[in-house]
């Protein structure tokens, strides 16, 4: 009984996604909901025969045979579907559904990319976009979702159900896209996934476990694009490589105390050389074709930061880039963490100078480098910008880290 305790929610992580996504597929996109209800009462059904008949041999395939079958009954009882949906029943075909509803890994594959395309949409508010891409491509439950927003069930409850609102809405075919509409609509998904990454990555959730695999999930779901010849494109590729740049520092970003470690400040020996070296693979696949996006500049960027020795070389790369990425891409924390490169380059006046033209007054961050900045220049300026930050961050960890600064500082006074 134990194991099947920990067996089911697991299968449910994996599998779940992938039988939504062929039914969605085969049935349109306004009948999600009950492509949904049908993989939740075949996990339902899995609950309650494994604990009195036993976990099956081959459990991946029992929640695929049952799951078919629910299907079957479900399109034999409903008329939409009998006269709208499936040309079978019209063809009096209806006994080769079980081979339309195909879970052969290549079709799982395909639906899911397609179901990619089909929720990144950008008719749909990036922030449900991002909530659908956790519900329904990775598997992940309301409190899970609300967990990584650290908002509440409510809230997330309504943004999916807006955003499936909305899929219905514009009833998109679900289905492998065009060569066009890829290249139309490659950056928008892109963005998405890396909207995913970075809730973890960048999350003030204290649960490190849950944003890891947000991290891994963006990072599964990019891995699907590049799996397929029509999507494994240069920027695809370049956002890997971003991505397995900063998640091989994942864990040096946290002390054995909770703290959030900056950087300057973390042991190189825990960075994670497989996932360095996974992201020199994919940016030096991306560096095909003549196209340079943002997602490139990105990468190069975070490809230097796996270099922990303090060289010129190093900086100045970092600043050069940094003011590519400005011309091609601007943000605000773009601009900001190109601040630190010119503190590196040429010294902390220069670095103040250019800090405090952004107006990042709002960014706990923008506060937390200003007080490095003044440290040592202005120790008074230096207290009054890590206060600010102090107060601003959300992050039990960002403050630990802080309030150590704070310290020292005062100590020095």
């Amino acid at each position: 009984m134990d194991n099947q305790n920990k067996l089911l929610p697991q299968l449910f992580r994996n599998e779940f996604r992938k039988i939504v996504s062929v039914l969605t597929f085969r049935f349109g996109i306004v009948h999600i909901q009950a492509a949904e209800d049908i993989v939740s009462d075949t996990f339902l059904s899995a609950s309650e025969s494994w604990s009195i008949q036993g976990t099956p041999e081959n459990p991946v395939a029992w929640l695929y045979s049952v799951a078919k079958n629910k299907a079957r009954n479900y399109l034999s009882r409903n008329s939409v579907f009998e006269n709208k949906v499936t040309p079978a029943y019209q063809l009096g075909l209806s006994g080769h559904l079980e081979a339309e509803i195909d879970l052969s890994e290549e079709n799982i594959n395909d639906s899911q990319l397609a179901m990619i395309f089909a929720v990144c949409n950008p008719e749909i508010s990036e922030q449900s976009q991002v909530s659908l891409a956790l519900n329904i491509l990775c598997g992940f439950g309301i409190q899970e979702i609300a967990d990584a927003f650290l908002t509440n069930k409510e809230v997330i409850y309504k943004r999916l159900k807006r955003g499936k609102e909305k899929l219905k809405e514009i009833n998109l075919e679900v289905r492998y896209p065009s060569k066009p509409e890829i290249k139309q609509r490659i950056d928008g998904v892109l963005t998405t996934i890396y909207l995913l990454f970075s809730e973890g990555y960048y999350s003030n959730s204290q649960n490190n476990v849950l944003r890891m695999e947000l991290c891994r999930e963006a990072m599964r779901l990019n891995h699907l694009l590049i799996d397929s010849p029509l999507t494994n494109l240069p920027q695809a590729n370049a956002l890997l490589s971003l991505m397995c740049f900063h998640s091989s520092r994942f864990e040096a970003r946290t002390g054995s105390d909770g703290e959030f470690i900056l950087y300057a400040d973390q042991d190189e020996t825990r960075w994670n050389q497989k996932l360095i070296h996974q992201g020199s693979y994919f940016l030096e696949q991306a560096a095909t074709g003549n196209d340079l996006s943002h997602f490139h500049l990105e990468a190069a960027i975070a490809y230097w930061h796996t270099k922990k020795e303090d060289s010129t070389e190093k900086w100045e790369n970092i600043l050069q880039l940094y003011n590519s990425l400005l011309i091609e891409n601007y943000s605000p924390m773009a601009a900001l963490n190109r601040t630190y490169a010119l503190f590196k380059t040429s010294g902390k006046a220069a670095a103040i100078l250019e800090a405090e033209k952004l107006t990042l007054h709002e960014n706990h961050f923008y506060f937390l480098l200003l007080g490095d900045l003044y440290t040592g220049v202005n120790n008074v300026k230096a207290v009054e910008n890590l206060e600010i930050a102090f107060r601003m961050t959300l992050s039990d960890s960002e403050q630990k880290m802080i309030s150590k600064k704070l310290t020292l500082l005062r100590g020095m006074n």
